[in-house]
């Protein structure tokens, strides 16, 4: 479990994550509305070094950012909710960037093997709990490098 007690704290912990993640990486990002799933979103696309303003694609589904090194995929599955159409996401997962998933369960046949689960819960209005959850051993190994980092810092 990991407190975060503002967006302060919620910037640094996006900074450790993208020290560890990179090209192809895929995490689902879970929480209710409201919890900050784009609020990190926004900050791991400024340490992808991403100009552009980075918003929910709800609408759009899936919207793509150009950063200094890699892109970034945002995609938001809401509306997927009841659908079993595959709009190419393997060709998304396999791009030389980091794709970012919210609302994940409505697309669960579409994912990849393997990939990193951020789960963020609401305390109050301005504090969140992330829990950090890996599938498979490159992702599990990006959770042992942010855990420890969290816990030294």
């Amino acid at each position: 479990m990991i407190p975060i007690k503002n967006l302060d704290e919620m910037e640094h912990f996006a900074k450790i994550l993208m020290k560890h993640v990179g090209s192809k990486d895929v995490i689902l990002l879970n929480g209710d509305l409201g919890a900050g799933k784009t609020t990190l979103t926004q900050f791991i696309g400024k340490y992808l070094g991403v100009k552009r303003n980075i918003n929910s694609p709800t609408f759009n589904i899936i919207k793509s950012y150009k950063g200094k090194e890699l892109k970034l995929h945002h995609m938001d599955c809401y509306r997927l909710e009841d659908s079993d159409e595959d709009l190419g996401f393997n060709e998304y997962f396999e791009d030389d960037a980091v794709t970012i998933i919210e609302w994940s369960q409505f697309i669960q046949e579409f994912l990849p093997e393997e990939y990193l689960v951020i789960n963020i819960t609401t305390i109050n209005e301005s504090q969140r709990q992330i829990n950090i959850a890996a599938k498979g051993y490159h992702y599990t190994k990006i959770k042992e490098e942010i855990d420890n980092e969290l816990t030294v810092n």
